[in-house]
């Protein structure tokens, strides 16, 4: 699944430097929309981008706040994604008696569709530089600590200023490590309703063992509406349904939201994350895992509770040694290295870069060494707190409630004003809570805590108290009154109420919230500022060298690939042909998850034309983020969706290739024909072709 990680646990978040050279290979690049690369683009495919087919891009793409990427396809609001960006709405609106998660789910009128509890969608409006803004005021000699503190602040500042101005969402978006910062202004929604879901035995056909590989069988979409005042919101950016569909060799477009990559890294950081961050998260991606599969283990209920958790661990465990091999490849190292080279020797062949920028490399290796000796007290305290949705919501009420007190540019950025709302949305969520998953996940986080930190260490004896991880989960999730909303307004809307609260989830998070902000002060102090320092000295290097003929790492923001659909050699020197079709689907059927088909496509198979093709691969350049993106062709139709990619192509997270990588999407006259001869639904397709 190409969904942006949420279990990224170990990674520092700052990115380092561009260490390729000025050259572009195939089809790379996750460009911004206001540096796309026409002329190459033009030169390959013999097709001119013009600001108006890059206007209805940007205006017709969305992202979902929970990972994802997705579009409007009608001008009433009908939103296209891939099923397991949608699934954390699918599951939230579900019950033990109506699990949509696993018979699907079709509105067949407006009144019938279903509103997520917690589910925020955003159209990218307008980007500016807002660089000089954030760097007034400071010099070469300002101290990294201090430059850190003020850039932080002038976001704050920023950002307050454009919502007061008219904007519904504005972010300032670090770019190219620190070498440019550009304000982001969003039109958001917050009213998103469930239109329609498929089964997810065929959304997810064969699972984990099938997860990033080609070839594929997968119907991994759903629809959705976004809504206004209560009425569906009619924009004025769409994309129309191709009426030809997907074809071999054809070039398209993905416009979506790539999470984090690391092309950028300098080499002393993707030997920390190949050393020691990623054997953190993999370890604890594991141990996850093994805490939720026991879970479900003991009941049908259970099972489905944890069921949309459990996928995305195993998606992020699987990207993960992906990821980590790529870092074990000596070639790719070999390739990062001597880029890394090139670009030192730029700087020490010319005596004025010598002497400004010479030292650059060697502050980055002090960094992170700092790092190494805070990096688990920094992880397991503040980074990735991750015990459950009551500990998160008891880490917002906490922070919210404190924050609030301060002045906007002091806050931590997360809960600076203009972000308080999503802080709201996620608080006062009415999503349903699994109590018994909520134990299950509290207790493994203990257990990884106490592991990682030692008992001994002061916050885990006072989350603790003597007892073991099991009977302080227990304690904790049956003692509080956090699942009651009214409650959680009442804390967070009162710092003196949060200190005085007995609620013992409460207690927990004040307990770890004072050692978890010292944590984070260190880590910002003695690592991050001077990353971010060094990185934007670099980030000068680089634009001295190369202008912005390169594209800057992923950052969650709209980027846009372009390639083609293309088939390829694998491994093993066999050819994979570009398209999948249904009739290569049910010869793999062995009634067994997760090669089990829903009772709908077994009594349907007649009814399809079994040559549609159903899934494809292409050589865009695309990370996880842009899960749901919308793949159009040369006149802006849908012609299918992105919702993966294959193993090849994980380690493209540092360098890009497109010998064996390939991005996977879900044909356009697949997704029809299921929605006209399975399921009937004559008003979708009526709405998508007109």
């Amino acid at each position: 699944m190409h969904r942006m990680n949420k279990f990224a646990t170990a990674l520092p978040a700052v990115l380092i430097l561009i260490i390729s050279s000025s050259t572009v290979w195939g089809d790379e690049g996750m460009w911004l929309f206001n540096q796309v690369p026409k002329a190459t683009i033009a030169k390959k495919y013999g097709f001119t981008v013009t600001d108006q087919f890059l206007r209805q891009l940007q205006l017709g793409s969305v992202r979902f706040n929970n990972g994802g990427s997705g579009s409007f396809v009608s001008g009433e609001g009908l939103l296209f994604t891939n099923h397991h960006v949608g699934m954390d709405c699918i599951q939230k609106v579900s019950s033990p008696t109506q699990d949509y998660v696993k018979i699907g789910f079709l509105a067949k009128t407006r009144t019938e569709e279903k509103r997520c509890p917690d589910l925020e969608i955003n159209i990218l409006q307008s980007i500016e530089d807002v660089t000089a803004k954030v760097n007034a005021g400071l010099t070469d000699t300002t101290p990294p600590s201090e430059a850190n503190q003020k850039r932080k602040e002038a976001q704050s500042r920023i950002e307050k200023e454009c919502v007061a101005a008219g904007g519904e969402r504005c972010d300032v978006v670090t770019l190219y490590a620190g070498g440019l910062y550009h304000l982001y202004r969003y039109k958001k929604y917050t009213d998103v309703r469930l239109v329609f879901a498929p089964e997810s035995a065929i959304a997810a056909f064969g699972g984990d063992p099938d997860n990033f590989t080609f070839p594929r069988y997968c119907l991994d979409m759903a629809f959705f509406r976004a809504y206004d005042k209560d009425a569906p919101v009619k924009p004025q950016h769409y994309f129309p349904w191709s009426k030809s569909g997907a074809k071999d060799k054809e070039l398209t477009f993905v416009s979506g939201h790539p999470g984090t990559t690391g092309r950028l890294a300098t080499m002393t950081e993707l030997e920390f994350q190949r050393d020691v961050s990623f054997p953190v998260t993999l370890g604890r991606l594991r141990g996850m895992r093994q805490a939720l599969e026991a879970f479900m283990a003991t009941s049908a209920e259970n099972k489905r509770a944890g069921t949309e958790l459990l996928n995305s661990v195993l998606n992020s465990l699987k990207a993960y040694q992906g990821f980590d091999g790529g870092l074990h490849d000596p070639a790719l190292m070999a390739r990062k290295r001597e880029d890394e080279n090139k670009l030192k020797k730029a700087v020490a062949d010319d005596p004025a870069k010598a002497k400004r920028y010479g030292t650059t490399w060697d502050e980055i290796a002090a960094a992170y060494e700092r790092y190494r000796a805070l990096m688990g007290p920094y992880v397991v305290l503040e980074r990735s707190l991750s015990g459950g949705d009551l500990m998160a919501i008891a880490r917002d009420i906490v922070r919210y409630s404190a924050e609030k007190t301060k002045p906007n540019e002091q806050r931590l950025r997360e809960y600076s004003e203009t972000a308080l709302p999503e802080v709201e949305q996620r608080m006062y969520s009415e999503a349903p809570l699994n109590k018994g998953l909520e134990i299950a996940m509290l207790e493994n986080y203990f257990t990884w805590a106490t592991k990682t930190l030692g008992v001994e260490h002061p916050a885990m004896q006072k989350a603790l108290a003597g007892r073991t991880p099991r009977a302080a989960a227990e304690a904790i999730v049956n003692g509080t009154k956090l699942a009651e909303i009214a409650e959680r307004k009442r804390l967070a809307n009162s710092w003196e109420a949060v200190q005085a609260s007995p609620d013992p989830l409460i207690q927990l998070m004040l307990a770890v919230d004072l050692p978890a902000r010292e944590v984070r002060k260190r880590y910002e102090d003695q690592v991050e500022a001077t990353l971010r320092g060094a990185a934007t000295r670099i980030a000068q290097i680089r634009f001295a060298l190369y202008g912005d003929r390169e594209y800057p790492d992923a950052t969650f923001t709209l980027r846009l690939s372009y390639g083609q659909t293309l088939g390829y050699q694998n491994a093993k020197g066999e050819n994979v042909p570009w398209a999948t079709n249904f009739a290569g689907m049910y010869p793999r059927v062995t009634g067994q998850e997760p090669f089990e088909l829903p009772p709908t496509w077994i009594t349907g198979k007649s009814r399809l034309n079994l040559r549609t093709p159903f899934n494809f691969v292409s050589t865009h350049d695309t990370h996880g983020g842009n899960s749901g993106s919308p793949t159009v062709n040369t006149r802006g139709e849908i012609v299918g969706i992105l919702f993966d990619g294959n193993l090849e192509g994980l380690p493209n997270r540092f360098v890009f290739t497109d010998t064996m990588a390939r991005s996977v999407h879900v044909a356009s006259q697949g997704i029809l024909e299921s929605l006209r001869k399975i399921y009937r639904a004559d008003a979708l397709v009526k709405e998508l072709v007109r």
